[in-house]
């Protein structure tokens, strides 16, 4: 059984008027097979927990700590982050031009695992998983991220976490741009993949429309850099109903 824990972290950002603090102690724990949505207002923090999570540079950790399995993740580079089971699947992926998205997985799952997969399992794998994806063989061959589409680009995130099988997968807003359709088969990858692999998801979105396809353990309301609440499903549902608008009155 994995564990991610979120310890008291405090995390701030230079801007052009100077340092602003943008979290402010929070405290989650995530374990194998946990899914966990953060749900909150805009400028909340949300991304800023995914990002600090998986070591973006521009974020400063004021306080805290993030701890995989016990072991201290503030200490690690980015790609020895994923190397421990961490997943970041960004809101919105960066293009790598020259690159194929072929290229591209086989080098990632070298470097994760240590070692190039067998030729014929990893081929074999690929196509299921795209197939999964209802992705068009083609979409191989073509450069990372490159004119895809928002949809394409989310399909592309869920398909390398398939083929990774991190511990834990951070979705930052992994719904934003999709249709309805793009979004089922979307969420029935992370589904499939967090079933077969035990992995634990934190889900960052600001509608509960994903939390119909992708059903939370725990939600968690963020609100001006912290934790406000805590609950089931039922929060997610009393969300819709209600919005934040009491959450940011108190604060």
């Amino acid at each position: 059984m994995a564990k991610l824990e979120i310890i008291n972290l405090g995390v701030s950002v230079e801007t052009d008027q100077g340092t602003k603090q943008i979290l402010r102690g929070v405290d989650l724990t995530i374990n194998s097979g946990e899914i966990h949505a953060i749900m909150g207002p805009n400028g909340s923090g949300k991304s800023t927990l995914a990002y600090s999570i998986a070591g973006h540079p521009k974020y400063s950790i004021t306080q805290g700590q993030i701890l995989l399995d016990g072991e201290d993740v503030l200490e690690m580079s980015v790609d020895e982050r994923a190397k421990a089971g961490l997943f970041l699947a960004m809101q919105y992926p960066v293009e790598i031009p020259g690159v194929s998205v072929s290229n591209f997985l086989r080098t990632a799952k070298t470097a994760i695992d240590g070692e190039a997969p067998a030729l014929r399992t990893w081929i074999k794998d690929v196509k299921d998983a795209m197939e999964s994806l209802r992705m068009d063989p083609a979409f191989s061959e073509r450069n990372v991220n490159e004119g895809f589409s928002g949809g394409e680009k989310k399909r592309h995130e869920i398909l390398q976490m398939e083929l990774l099988k991190p511990k834990f997968a951070v979705l930052d807003e992994t719904d934003s741009g999709l249709d309805v359709d793009a979004l089922r088969v979307v969420s029935e990858g992370v589904n499939r993949i967090h079933q077969d692999n035990n992995m634990g998801v934190l889900l960052i979105t600001h509608y509960t429309r994903i939390l119909n396809y992708i059903k939370p353990d725990f939600v968690h309301v963020f609100v001006d850099g912290k934790i406000a609440e805590e609950g089931g499903p039922e929060l997610a549902a009393k969300l819709e109903a209600e919005g934040y608008d009491k959450y940011q009155k108190a604060h």
